[in-house]
């Protein structure tokens, strides 16, 4: 090369010498640098409250990923100004358990680990966890609001609903990389977006197929069972997503995809990214590395990890919930 110019290779070399590799074009994004700004608000809030705010996590299962989690919970509490403690029961003590954490005044917030059971059981514990201390927006009220695209919990629109942890950090990635068009009007900033989610856990995939329809995307969601398709219909029309089961496989939709996300919770899986559509946007929110290093080479924004965003806004969730319990001494 020359030495004046080290991006200009001189005719006379030979052609069978390999070229330069073209400059990456793939940005990787990580968790730490969303979790950051959004924590400048969660700690104005703090700064209101006349005491720590106190977080309990109440694990029943052997779960690593669930240790993990509350791993990070106590780190990102402790490093912010936030009190946790985890409480480790057995399975068929949880319930008296988060009853009595319901009616205890110096708890504050409440997340429960799952899987427990890992059936239909998981969801009644679930909804045990009273709404002002459901940090992870998860109860009933909650999630109807969700489901309905009813943002709000008051007709003044002075208070918002809460959304489940993990679907609400996801948006906040995408509203950080600017999937979500700030032009157009709140609520229906991802029409023109095509998205799939290879997950529809009742916990993350599910509910985050219907928030990203209900602000506008057309959402292809995978799963073992097949595809089903979230949409507000042709031209956003309708108030609310609404749901289909079609015949569409993953071969069909991701290669259509501005923006995959993926969330499955097994070591042996990885995303197949021969078919990503150049220039797509991936997220993995799964504590396994679902995409492989390849995934650079397609993709032009990769974001591996999501966790640090879903704590920040757990710790958010605290304080909505703190100061909705009106009249209570210390908050």
């Amino acid at each position: 090369m020359s030495e004046k110019n080290p991006g200009f290779e001189p005719t006379t070399t030979s052609p069978s010498r390999s070229s330069t590799p073209p400059p990456a074009t793939c940005k990787v994004i990580l968790a730490g640098t969303v979790a950051s700004r959004l924590m400048v608000e969660v700690q104005a809030g703090l700064s209101k409250l006349r005491r720590k705010p106190l977080l309990v996590g109440f694990l029943a299962n052997s779960d690593p990923a669930a240790k993990m989690y509350a791993d990070w919970t106590s780190k990102t509490c402790s490093e912010n100004g936030f009190s946790f403690e985890l409480r480790t029961v057995e399975k068929d003590e949880l319930e008296d358990a988060i009853l009595s954490a319901n009616v205890d005044r110096s708890v504050d917030g409440i997340i429960i680990y799952f899987p427990v059971f890992n059936n239909r059981q998981d969801s009644y514990l679930q909804q045990l966890t009273v709404p002002e201390k459901d940090v992870e927006g998860l109860s009933h009220r909650y999630l109807f609001n969700m489901y309905q695209n009813t943002r709000f919990l008051d007709q003044k629109k002075t208070q918002k609903s809460l959304l489940p942890c993990t679907p609400l950090a996801i948006i906040k990635v995408l509203e950080h990389i600017g999937v979500y068009n700030s032009i157009l009007p709140y609520g229906n900033r991802l029409f023109g977006r095509t998205v799939t989610i290879v997950n529809r856990s009742e916990i993350v995939g599910r509910p985050l197929a219907a928030l990203l329809a209900n602000d506008g995307a057309d959402v292809w969601s995978v799963d073992v069972t097949g595809v089903q398709r979230f949409t507000r219909g042709e031209g956003i029309r309708r108030k609310m997503h609404h749901v289909q089961d079609v015949t569409e496989t993953l071969e069909d939709v991701v290669p259509r995809s501005d923006v995959v996300i993926t969330g499955v919770p097994n070591s042996g899986y990885k995303f197949p990214v021969k078919l990503l559509k150049q220039g797509a946007v991936c997220i993995n929110f799964s504590s396994e590395k679902n995409f492989d290093p390849e995934v650079k080479e397609r993709a032009s924004i990769y974001v591996p990890a999501i966790g640090k965003v879903t704590i920040t806004i757990l710790l958010r969730n605290i304080l909505v919930g703190c100061n909705a319990m009106r009249g209570r001494k210390g908050c």
